[in-house]
């Protein structure tokens, strides 16, 4: 599936689960408890999004002054980032995926899989020298004289 047809997918489908759940949940316990939940799950979600923004920010300056390369944090990040979005979004189930994004060894699970299995399979692999020249390639440097 092209992933411009799975945004869109995405887009589409994931407004009617939050309405649904909306209406399901705010018909068991109400609409004021309803309202209430979705608030305190945005502030608890800020929150945490904070201090685990926060802990990955300083596990990269310790990586960086360590001399490593800090290929988690950097992939964590954005996973973090798209945590706290979906958590400040009304609903129910953004929730669950952005508190997912926020637990640690969930994150990092996600990292580990993006690192191995996406950047891996491009040829680029943090940590290794890169990949020797295939036929027909000539390796050089050159210099830019004006």
């Amino acid at each position: 599936m092209n992933p411009v047809q799975l945004i869109f997918l995405v887009f589409l489908i994931v407004p009617f689960i939050e309405i649904y759940l909306l209406l399901q949940i705010g018909g068991i316990v109400g609409v004021f408890p309803t309202i209430a939940l979705v608030v305190t799950t945005a502030i608890i979600g800020a929150n945490l999004l904070r201090r685990q923004g926060l802990a990955t920010l300083q596990r990269f300056q310790d990586s960086l002054q360590r001399g490593q390369i800090p290929a988690y944090e950097m992939v964590e990040g954005p996973i973090l980032l798209v945590g706290g979005a979906l958590l400040l979004s009304p609903g129910f189930f953004t929730d669950v995926i952005g508190f997912a994004c926020l637990i640690p060894s969930a994150r990092k699970k996600i990292a580990q899989y993006i690192i191995e299995k996406r950047l891996v399979q491009g040829g680029v692999v943090p940590g290794q020298q890169k990949p020797k020249a295939g036929p027909g390639v000539i390796e050089g440097e050159f210099n830019r004289e004006d």
